[in-house]
């Protein structure tokens, strides 16, 4: 991982202690590279999905339970005695009206479940079009163009955490890829890193894991990119 303000390094963890993590959104892409990375870095991964079907290759090393992520009393039954939240179910082009506001009822059951729950520390991935303040590319002149609904569901859903007092942090990545793990990525903390256009899954994956690990960038938001 690098950084605009400290020297980067490849970004896995040795000899970290071993985590209790729930992953959120774990079938999909930037799912699935938490689980695969929390499990190689010896956490315990509890996935909790709608369709189990795409965790098959994982099932004898992790918990899955089945359910629904807009439901507050399911959310806290799984999360109850665990370290953290990783919730890579992010931003996404809606498909229908009933999907516009799918972010924000998201955030509404998690905060409620995670209190209770007695689990405060919590890392989302949510997306660079929400970065006002980015010249280089203009992210949000860019969301607001082509992706509005995006860019008010994900807003939204920022909203509902920073109003909490949950330990949360907000993973703001640009344009996700399938490429393979690096390390070599830059993360700024409030801003998008410069030139920031592209990021693998994987990259976001080892990064979340890491604030997770080391509790750091607590109430930030935080920019990664190649």
């Amino acid at each position: 991982m690098q950084s605009d303000t400290e020297p980067g390094g490849n970004g896995r963890a040795n000899n970290q202690q071993s985590l209790r993590l729930v992953v959120l959104g774990a079938t999909g892409g930037t799912g699935l590279e938490l689980v695969k990375q929390a499990l190689g870095r010896g956490h315990v991964v509890t996935a909790f999905v709608r369709s189990p079907e795409r965790l098959k290759d994982f099932r004898d090393h992790i918990n899955v339970r089945q359910g629904d992520l807009l439901n507050s009393a399911s959310l806290q039954k799984v999360i109850e005695g665990h370290d953290a939240v990783l919730s890579g179910f992010g931003p996404r082009a809606p498909r229908s009206e009933a999907e516009s506001n799918l972010l924000e009822r998201f955030a509404r059951a998690l905060t409620a479940a995670m209190p209770p729950a007695e689990v405060r520390r919590v890392v989302v991935e949510s997306v660079a079009f929400l970065f006002k303040n980015s010249i280089f590319p203009p992210a949000y002149l860019l969301g607001r163009l082509f992706l509005p609904r995006t860019v008010a569901d994900a807003s939204a859903m920022e909203r509902i955490f920073a109003n909490t007092e949950l330990d949360w942090t907000m993973v703001r990545p640009p344009e996700l890829t399938d490429k393979p793990y690096t390390g070599k990525y830059r993360v700024q903390e409030g801003h998008l890193p410069r030139f920031g256009l592209k990021i693998s899954r994987a990259d976001v994956a080892d990064l979340m894991i890491q604030l997770a690990e080391n509790g750091t960038s607590i109430r930030k938001v935080v920019g990664i990119a190649n």
